[in-house]
């Protein structure tokens, strides 16, 4: 018996609309994880710059889903360049899904988080041109310990300027991301704080600020390699929360720290925490990005079950 095409939309429109009908999470496959590679993975500040072109193209060639782009490590800002990265991407069928910037509202002085209120405005204006829907925030830290060798041996555990207090410092930095929030909602651009090595170090301070901001254009950008002690126990407490997430991997030892991160157990915390979203790739070891993003390329994907394209 032939079936009409009124009635398949019928039947369409009842799978639907039934709780566990079919659809992209049947038979209790998790949905697909896209998996992106930063900039910095193939380039840790070095004098040198390694052009985002490259790494977009290298992407493509390796697999990766999309390119999360280090702010700094654009070679410019005119519109024709955001315009040449955003088409190298689309050429080539990769998405931009965040843009890393460095900002810091850690400042006694109103007007030293003007400028940073400032510039973040500016790179939402930067990531809206391209098309990334994302942008990651840093909250800033004190500086009173000047070296970040030096702020790793202490595990990020930095003291407040004399006179001052992380209370102060938590309101400096909700006041100053409520004052972007507007700026990122009208571009339609995510604003995502990382637990970064500042203010934001202490996953349940980062929590906290997030919960103050109130919006649901703040987010959380989870990084895997960025927790002074138990990362598990810091990403059971974020992965329910995350927009996006940052993994960390140190082939040839790390530039900075090496951590010996078990990714079939951070998959099952994102999977528990239903996570769906953007992985994003940070190769923080010394080892040349050319050998080493390959191999850390196929961790995750083993781990976090994402095929490749």
């Amino acid at each position: 018996m032939k079936t009409s095409r009124r009635e398949l939309l019928q039947q369409a429109a009842m799978a639907v609309a039934l709780p566990g009908a079919a659809g992209p999470q049947t038979a209790g496959r998790p949905a697909r994880i896209g998996l992106a590679v930063s900039t910095y993975s193939y380039w840790h500040f070095k004098p040198e710059k390694y052009a985002v072109e490259r790494v977009i193209e290298d992407a493509a060639r390796l697999g990766f889903d999309g390119v999360e782009i280090l702010h700094r490590q654009m070679a410019e800002e005119t519109t024709a360049y955001l315009n040449k990265l955003k088409q190298a991407a689309f050429r080539l069928g990769l998405g931009l899904p965040m843009l890393s910037i460095h900002q810091d509202f850690v400042f006694p002085g109103i007007e030293d988080r003007q400028k940073h209120i400032a510039h973040t405005k500016h790179c939402i204006d930067l990531a809206a041109q391209m098309g990334i829907p994302c942008v990651r925030l840093n909250s800033g830290r004190w500086k009173t310990v000047r070296s970040f060798e030096e702020l790793m041996k202490v595990k990020g555990n930095e003291p407040p300027l004399p006179g001052y207090t992380n209370e102060d410092a938590f309101r400096w930095c909700v006041d100053s991301i409520r004052e972007c929030l507007p700026h990122a909602e009208k571009a339609g651009v995510r604003l995502a704080l990382e637990n970064h090595w500042g203010l934001t170090t202490d996953p349940d301070m980062l929590l906290r600020i997030w919960r103050a901001a109130n919006s649901s254009w703040l987010g959380i950008n989870l990084d895997t390699g960025n927790f002074p002690g138990d990362p598990y126990a810091g990403l059971e407490k974020l992965a329910p929360h995350a927009s996006i997430v940052q993994a960390k991997t140190y082939y040839g030892g790390g530039e900075w720290y090496t951590l010996d991160l078990d990714y079939e157990r951070i998959a099952g915390i994102l999977r528990r925490a239903g996570f769906q979203g953007w992985v994003s790739l940070e190769m923080e070891g010394k080892e040349p990005a050319e050998t080493a993003v390959p191999k850390s390329l196929a961790v995750l994907r083993e781990a976090l079950g994402s095929p490749a394209r």
